[in-house]
């Protein structure tokens, strides 16, 4: 709330705030989307059922506030970096790094990529917008701030590049698939195509955790437990759209305002 009423005023503050408030509610719900998603392609589990975990495992990590952000990432980021970078090196050498198709890098230049990768990066501004101007607390110096963004920007770089790899070598095959590691990862083995799933909820999993501690920050300490109980309960209908349509229908909007306030912020 400081962060946006310094740079837009408190006059527009409240309505841009209402907005980043909705953006990271519907965030949530297309994260436990996801997770039903994954429960019921991959693991042949009920839909719903991959939404209550992915609830009741948000619902604890967000009555340890901050700190639960923190070790919830330090234990869980490494995982999934490890997984994309594994599955990337593997497939390439085994490929010899042979592209099925180069057509496909054709294909996306001519594509929209532009400015999907802009409303890829304004969604994913917003909430880190949120989640780091509350994590003051945690980190130490400005120095430390700048190394962390410095290294994870380039570790997201990395993976990347990774998923890129991977994906042209398996053009002809994913090209139209909505999530097509999946299928990548099932040319190594069905086990590991089921242990990325899982690396992939982890992914979903601290993305829910990300939108919902920037949603849950604007609320009192007083009643956090109800507030939190009925934040997680209410998101669960929204969530029943199915992930695809939430997608395509919520992060241009969520990627459009995060672009917006970024600008304005570089430039304040």
């Amino acid at each position: 709330n400081e962060l946006v009423g310094t740079i837009f005023g408190h006059r527009f503050s409240f309505v841009l705030d209402t907005i980043i408030g909705l953006s990271l509610y519907t965030g949530y719900s297309v994260m436990l989307s996801g997770s039903g998603a994954i429960f019921k392609e991959e693991l042949g589990l009920s839909f719903n059922l991959g939404i209550i975990v992915m609830v009741l495992f948000t619902f604890i990590v967000f009555l340890f506030k901050l700190e639960g952000l923190s070790i919830i990432n330090t234990i869980l980021v490494p995982i999934l970096i490890i997984g994309i970078l594994f599955t990337s090196i593997y497939l390439n050498t085994r490929e010899g790094f042979n592209i099925s198709n180069i057509e496909g890098v054709r294909l996306t230049a001519k594509g929209n990529f532009i400015s999907s990768s802009l409303l890829y990066f304004g969604s994913n501004s917003l909430i880190i917008i949120i989640v780091f101007s509350s994590l003051l607390p945690l980190v130490k110096d400005k120095k430390t701030a700048i190394l962390g963004g410095a290294i994870g920007g380039f570790i997201l770089l990395l993976l990347g590049i990774s998923i890129l790899l991977s994906m042209l070598i398996y053009y002809n095959e994913v090209a139209n698939l909505e999530i097509p590691m999946l299928k990548i990862c099932g040319s190594i083995n069905t086990v590991y195509r089921k242990v990325y799933a899982l690396i992939l909820w982890i992914a979903i999993f601290t993305t829910a955790i990300a939108n919902g501690f920037g949603f849950m920050n604007r609320m009192e300490d007083k009643n956090k437990l109800i507030y939190t109980a009925l934040f997680c309960i209410s998101a669960i209908p929204l969530a029943k759209f199915g992930f695809a349509n939430l997608v395509g229908i919520i992060y241009p909007l969520s990627g459009a305002i995060g672009i917006v306030l970024m600008i304005f912020i570089l430039v304040y």
